[in-house]
């Protein structure tokens, strides 16, 4: 494998390992930590509303990946823009101006307004004044989901292709509390989701929880996150490609109210450097072995 930054303006950053650090077949991803709105970005809610759905900060959790030598990829654009977490399928119609031309991928988050392109923001509040044309989807998906897709998938088969295996971690980040029957429910430190075992081997799921339970934190698996299009997608076990999605509680790092990192975020970020450590060190004795 040869040692490269890619770097497309405004879409995301690739980061491999530096040379003299030997590669491991691991790649984390953060598709929602992005902040760099488009110019097209007609929103009428403010923009410090809009940043609610950002995983604020989570690049900067696992931005010693590569140091660890794995690779790093993430987003910079904001996925109330376009969602990489959501198939190019999963359309809201209830938000276009004219219908769409493609199949339909019926989900409860489109209907709730929380699908491919945001219609919603914080529960029923419109992101745009007026329906968006089949032309800016389309512009949307191609310039953006697209191209994200792809790098990610370039990177996973290049290693599975020199190892043997790899392990995918897609990093994001949940707030503090849920919703269940109308009440307010403080959820945990982390959620491990990996589709009931089917986006990796489960062996893996329970290393990590172990590791972090290990630190002090409280973890759930597949509750009340499973898992969403990148790990579906590109989790294929039993081709050697293992995906796992790891949520981590904003309020362990940040204050939610004003998308500022709090004092906990030195703690939090060095438990995580740990655990790339671990999942690293996981990665490259499974390979041994094979």
């Amino acid at each position: 494998m040869t040692q490269r930054k890619t770097h497309l303006p405004g879409i995301l950053v690739r980061y491999e390992p530096d040379r003299g650090i030997a590669p491991v077949p691991v790649v984390f991803d953060s598709p929602h930590s992005g902040y760099a709105y488009p110019g097209d970005f007609d929103h009428v809610v403010p923009r410090d509303m809009l940043r609610r759905a950002e995983d604020a900060f989570v690049d900067d959790l696992y931005e010693s990946a590569p140091a660890r030598g794995a690779a790093f990829l993430k987003a910079l654009f904001p996925r109330a823009y376009i969602d990489p977490n959501r198939h190019e399928d999963e359309i809201d119609i209830d938000m276009l101006a004219e219908p769409w031309p493609r199949p339909v991928r019926a989900s409860e988050k489109a209907e709730m307004g929380l699908g491919l392109v945001r219609r919603l923001i914080k529960g029923r509040v419109q992101i745009y004044d007026r329906p968006l044309t089949v032309e800016e989807i389309m512009a949307r998906i191609e310039s953006y989901h697209r191209p994200y897709h792809g790098e990610l998938a370039a990177m996973l088969d290049e290693r599975l292709a020199h190892f043997g295996a790899v392990w995918h971690v897609n990093c994001h980040s949940m707030r503090t509390t849920g919703r269940h029957q109308g009440r307010s429910i403080p959820r945990d430190d982390f959620v491990l989701g990996d589709r009931e075992g089917e986006s990796c081997d489960p062996a893996f799921t329970e290393f990590v929880a172990g590791r972090l339970r290990g630190m002090g934190y409280s973890v759930q698996i597949n509750h009340p996150f499973k898992g969403a299009e990148l790990v579906a997608r590109f989790g294929r076990p039993l081709a050697g490609c293992h995906s796992l999605q790891i949520e981590v509680n904003r309020g362990l790092y940040m204050d939610e109210d004003r998308i500022e990192k709090h004092d906990g975020f030195a703690r939090l970020k060095a438990d995580i450097d740990r655990l790339i450590v671990d999942i690293c060190t996981f990665a490259r004795e499974a390979v041994a072995g094979l």
